[in-house]
């Protein structure tokens, strides 16, 4: 079990694989997470804004029913997200518990500030502007909004806090402002994108890495608008003879790739057979020959970033114009 998990700088223990479950449909996600808990998964990745919070929290209680005594709320690490509409100080606490509730799991193990950009104040999720795009609430710095989040440690509704999609500057700046440091940072992290220097500076403070997206989101929504799609990486011929190699698949070696840089991995699926294979990945161990292959495909590449269609059909940067917003400067190509 040694080798399954990776130490917080509490002392805490996080294990390194997770389930994912952004996209994961309404009807699925929940048979998705009763597999991967029955296939020795012990940490669910969740959030506010996938909109499946209340179907999670439906199968972990039908898993603690079930399992008795063998199972209980503290032997799983669960994390839920901030939406960026719960930004402002006076609601961080409120939304917290919102995701507490609809979880059914009476404390989180971790909540990550899901985004460093704010958007409007108020009840709906995606406030938009006329062109369609979101509308942002600019006098609300993530600074302040971290704060309020360092709060929900001393009160016992979060045993730890992050942050997710924030790029090396913004980290640093909530690094040397925090009362409570991060204990993780959450990004989209995958051979075309390793990220190196941010993983460098997480080990330098203890921070720990967590990869979404880590076979690179094939199925992501707006794949088809890619004019210059690259090879997928489940199917790079690379990776593949890597597979054959260790008698393993393509998924495995992806993730394998991430566990022994030391990051947590969050491959999402919602069949069987793929959740069990995507964790069964801790009795092989890549060479040196095989790691520096798979280094040489970084081109840092990014795949997910925040789109959503405008009143014309098109899928548009949904927030690129505000000033938090990470991704503007940050040396990565997008690729949609």
């Amino acid at each position: 079990m040694d080798n399954e998990v990776i130490h917080l700088y509490t002392g805490e223990v996080i294990p390194f694989i997770g389930l994912g479950t952004w996209k994961s449909a309404p009807g699925e996600v929940g048979t998705a997470v009763i597999s991967a808990i029955e296939s020795g998964y012990r940490h669910i990745d969740c959030a506010y804004c996938y909109g499946n919070e209340k179907e999670i929290g439906n199968a972990l209680m039908e898993i603690f029913k079930v399992s008795s005594q063998s199972l209980n709320r503290n032997d799983l690490f669960v994390t839920s997200k901030l939406w960026n509409s719960f930004h402002h100080p006076d609601d961080v606490k409120d939304a917290c518990k919102v995701s507490i509730d609809r979880l059914q799991c009476g404390y989180l193990d971790l909540y990550l500030m899901h985004w460093p950009q704010a958007f409007k104040r108020g009840p709906e999720d995606f406030p938009r502007r006329p062109d369609g795009t979101m509308e942002g609430q600019e006098d609300i710095d993530y600074l302040d909004t971290y704060k309020a989040m360092e709060k929900l440690v001393d009160e016992g509704l979060a045993k730890h806090i992050g942050v997710s999609n924030f790029n090396i500057d913004q980290l640093k700046r909530v690094v040397d402002n925090c009362h409570i440091k991060p204990a993780v940072l959450q990004v989209e992290c995958h051979p075309y994108m390793v990220h190196s220097e941010l993983l460098a500076y997480c080990n330098a403070h203890r921070i720990i890495l967590e990869a979404y997206s880590p076979l690179g989101s094939p199925d992501r929504p707006w794949a088809h608008l890619c004019k210059d799609q690259p090879q997928s990486l489940l199917a790079h011929p690379d990776i593949e003879a890597i597979a054959v190699k260790h008698n393993k698949s393509s998924a495995q070696i992806l993730i394998r790739f991430q566990v022994q840089r030391g990051i947590v991995v969050l491959p999402k699926s919602v069949k069987r057979n793929r959740i069990k294979d995507n964790i069964d990945v801790f009795d092989f161990t890549l060479d040196d020959e095989d790691m520096s292959r798979i280094f040489e495909l970084n081109a840092n590449r990014r795949f997910i970033v925040p789109l959503i269609k405008n009143d014309q059909d098109d899928f548009v940067s949904r927030d690129k114009w505000m000033t938090h917003y990470p991704f503007n400067n940050d040396g990565t190509t997008i690729v949609i």
